[in-house]
């Protein structure tokens, strides 16, 4: 195929992804200097169309980039009233103290949110400072100057099935900035390039990552607590997979429910979206949702590796920002309010770098801020309760992982120093022949459901005659190697029904549903042969969540 031409935009900054990192980096761009330009791509049809959350907020990045938040009208408005966490048995539950447990667990002052409502929100107020943003503009390419990331390639649509320029074709444009900021969330094509690229994980750990699924209730109103924030561990997952759940109980007489499970499972058969649907009918979850109708659903992937697992941040021109650099908190749940940080670090570093006539080199400032900032004395003190829950199981993150809390955070001490994360969550998964298949109750129609039907209400859309966008390194593999020996699970870690083995014997083949896709990322993170890519589909498709 001939070079495609492409026209250029020029601007300061270009930030990649319109999530809580990328519009505070452009919001704080703009409080300190106006006249600097910046523009915001969204791969979504609109902001917030691929946020999802939990989402239990910290407001401290709120009040750092918007101290007035309240009477400007954020829609961060339903206060934590009551704080349960719960660990569950297959019929019953023990309520855990919060006594025991470090100041920092508390969610007093912090407020549950539709992260998606918070970000247009956010774009809002970021267009009325001069913010350019531009939703489904999907970035499908680096730009490059030599050896320094020099822009991107946004808003390429009408590609066919082949991969070659269709009658509608659209070449996009290349949008060159000073610095470019990549907010992608977790496991971001282009970050994942600009990470492999220039080593910047060499000497940390390696990321790990859970699968969140969320589901969106309106229950009887007599059942509903507004404020009350529920969390538990156990059943169903017990010995099979780290993992747990929270239940948010929201404005309107919802709740969000949710199940996170850690990829670092072993056993190929573990079905996390089933062990979801298994999760609603225990009877806590039950007697809270029945007469009640799910509205929404979605899920995507969490990076849970924590502080050992954080690249450097910065190469030439470039700087990883909020989930695409992992900056969640993993025993707090929360991340949104360090992405929100990030944002504001890397605006002050780039800002100063322009200020000074530099452009395209490497923004150390936001480096040096991260590693010793508000995000570091967030994150270090409960650096091993992750290596703790992967290592010894659920009761010793609760005991050492605990006491490891406390210590730093009393001392900034810590008995084990900083454990390690050993193996990507990819090389944990087990032989099949290890292991037992598991038998999944059918969904009941009512509390459960399948996954098609749930994928519906994600209300996910992309144009079938586009390249699938989930590339295959090796297409032998799904079936000579992955079906052969780990029973091929994408079947099943997928939350969206992607990937189906049709047939069986020498008759097997392998299917990629693209069109399902919720862009999760589960399965270029979890596939054992790291076989599967995820890119992005051409702008504006994927899920359409409402206030997730």
């Amino acid at each position: 195929m001939a070079e495609i031409e492409r026209e250029s935009m020029e601007y300061d900054v270009v930030i990649v992804g319109a999530g809580p990192s990328g519009l505070s980096a452009a919001i704080r761009l703009k409080q300190i200097d106006p006249d600097l330009t910046v523009v915001v791509l969204e791969k979504g049809s609109e902001v917030g169309a691929h946020i999802l959350s939990g989402a239990v907020l910290d407001p401290r990045g709120l009040d750092a980039l918007i101290p007035d938040w309240k009477a400007k009208g954020a829609p961060v408005t339903t206060a934590v009233k009551e704080d349960n966490f719960y660990l569950l048995s297959a019929a019953g539950k023990i309520s855990i103290p919060h006594w025991p447990m470090p100041k920092l667990m508390s969610n007093h002052g912090n407020y549950i949110v539709s992260m998606g409502n918070v970000c247009r929100w956010l774009a809002e107020q970021a267009e009325a400072m001069g913010v350019e943003i531009f939703p489904g503009m999907a970035c499908s390419e680096l730009v490059w100057d030599g050896n320094r990331v020099a822009g991107v390639v946004a808003g390429e649509m009408g590609l066919a099935a082949d991969g070659t320029p269709g009658p509608n074709y659209e070449p996009g444009m290349e949008l060159r900035g000073k610095y470019v900021f990549l907010s992608e969330g977790v496991r971001g094509s282009l970050s994942k390039q600009v990470i492999e690229k220039f080593d910047l994980s060499a000497g940390k750990c390696p990321q790990k990552f859970g699968l969140g699924m969320k589901e969106i209730w309106e229950i009887d109103p007599k059942k509903h607590k507004l404020g009350s924030v529920t969390h538990t561990m156990g059943w169903p997952l017990d010995h099979n997979a780290g993992g747990g759940s929270f239940i948010y109980h929201i404005e309107n007489n919802q709740v969000y429910i949710g199940f996170v499970v850690h990829l670092n499972y072993e056993n190929p058969y573990l079905y996390p979206y089933m062990e979801f649907q298994r999760f609603k009918h225990h009877p806590v979850v039950a007697q809270l949702l029945e007469g009640g109708k799910r509205v929404a659903y979605g899920a995507r992937a969490i990076a849970e590796g924590g502080w050992q697992s954080i690249p450097k941040l910065t190469a030439p021109g470039v700087a990883l920002l909020g989930c695409s650099a992992g900056l969640v908190n993993v025993p707090r749940i929360k991340g949104n309010h360090n992405a929100m940080l990030s944002g504001i670090a890397a605006a002050n570093a780039a800002a100063a770098a322009i200020k000074a006539g530099r452009a395209g080199d490497e923004l150390t400032e936001y480096e040096a801020d991260l590693r010793s900032g508000p995000i570091a004395k967030d994150l270090k003190p409960v650096r091993n309760v992750k290596p703790i829950w992967s290592w010894w199981g659920i009761w010793a993150s609760m005991a050492l992982g605990g006491l490891d809390m406390w210590t730093n955070s009393l001392f900034g001490f810590s008995f084990f120093g900083t454990l390690k994360h050993k193996k990507t969550d990819a090389a944990h998964t087990g032989l099949a022949a290890k292991f037992a298949p598991i038998d999944y109750p059918k969904p009941d129609g009512k509390l459960s459901f399948d996954r098609l039907t749930n994928v519906s209400f994600s209300f996910t859309n992309h144009e079938e005659s586009q390249p699938c966008h989930l590339r295959l390194k090796d297409p032998s593999v799904p079936i000579a190697v992955n079906l052969a020996k780990y029973a091929e699970p994408a079947q099943r870690y997928c939350p969206a029904g992607v990937y189906e083995v049709l047939g069986e014997g020498a008759e097997a083949k392998f299917q990629i549903n693209f069109q399902n896709c919720v862009h999760c990322k589960t399965c270029d993170i979890k596939d054992p042969s790291q076989n599967i890519t995820w890119t992005t589909p051409q702008g504006g498709d994927g899920p359409n969540y409402p206030n997730m």
